[in-house]
């Protein structure tokens, strides 16, 4: 059967390692059957997405990243409203740099699970090395809350076991195509009921093997591959239930050529 659309879930389209070819990289992702939703990242980089999503004909999250918790305000709030993401984030904490002090992080990350809760949006997750505040966080606004996906899952069985007991989606990057580091992924996705499950690049980071150094949404189908193969499923049919769950996720519109 045909290969169905794929679409990334993570795209930094923002970033300035893609400035000097922003309209070719999408092109490229079209031509390989990859559908783009762009990750907002603090207010400036959420109104850039949401400016790239329009001109584009693709979609885009809403959020600050606890990297720039420092500079959040709760002003900020109405107007990652008004850009009417398709989800709420990337948001949550990142205790391993900790770019911005914790206390911050803290607030920030709770006050847009209080916007997501309002505004009846998904949630597009971030968590590194703060484990049980992000959870305990999420168990405390989980009655309020609609569905979230935690981006770029690299965790162990027991964190994939609380988030999909939480309800959580998964997102999986490049990071399972890397056997140094990404090894043990190949057995937690098998996990993964269908319909819980997304695929993503977090490009212009987390390149696959063998691609380039920059990180592209065209390269998305190598994750699918291996992913497919982790999971002893045909890369059509990987394809064909991530794609449905994102779509169903982000509530995006179904392509003209599907209809």
């Amino acid at each position: 059967m045909p290969m169905p659309a794929l679409v990334d879930i993570g795209v930094n389209l923002t970033h300035r390692s893609f400035d000097a070819d922003r309209p070719e990289v999408v092109a490229r992702a079209r031509a390989a059957g990859v559908d783009l939703v762009l990750t907002g990242t603090d207010l400036a980089g959420s109104q850039r997405a949401a400016l790239l999503a329009r001109e584009h004909g693709l979609h885009a999250t809403a959020g600050c990243h606890p990297h720039h918790a420092s500079d959040f305000t709760l002003e900020h709030l109405e107007e990652l409203a008004a850009l009417n993401p398709v989800a709420i984030g990337e948001c949550g904490l990142d205790f391993n740099r900790n770019f911005s002090p914790r206390a911050a992080q803290l607030s920030c990350f709770e006050a847009q699970l209080e916007l997501a809760a309002r505004l009846r949006k998904p949630l597009f997750l971030h968590q590194r090395d703060a484990f049980d505040d992000v959870r305990g966080l999420l168990e405390r606004h989980r009655p309020s809350l609609g569905a979230a996906v935690i981006h770029c899952f690299t965790g162990d069985a027991h964190e994939l076991d609380t988030w999909l007991g939480l309800g959580l989606h998964i997102g999986i990057t490049g990071w399972i195509c890397d056997n140094r580091r990404g090894a043990h992924l190949l057995e937690l996705v098998k996990r993964v009921p269908s319909g819980r499950l997304m695929l993503e690049t977090d490009a212009p980071f987390l390149a696959p093997p063998g691609a380039p150094r920059r990180n592209e949404p065209a390269f998305l189908p190598r994750v699918l591959t291996t992913v497919a193969q982790a999971r002893g499923e045909l890369p059509e049919e990987t394809a064909e239930h991530t794609t449905a769950t994102a779509r169903a996720f982000f509530a995006l519109p179904t392509p003209d050529h599907q209809r």
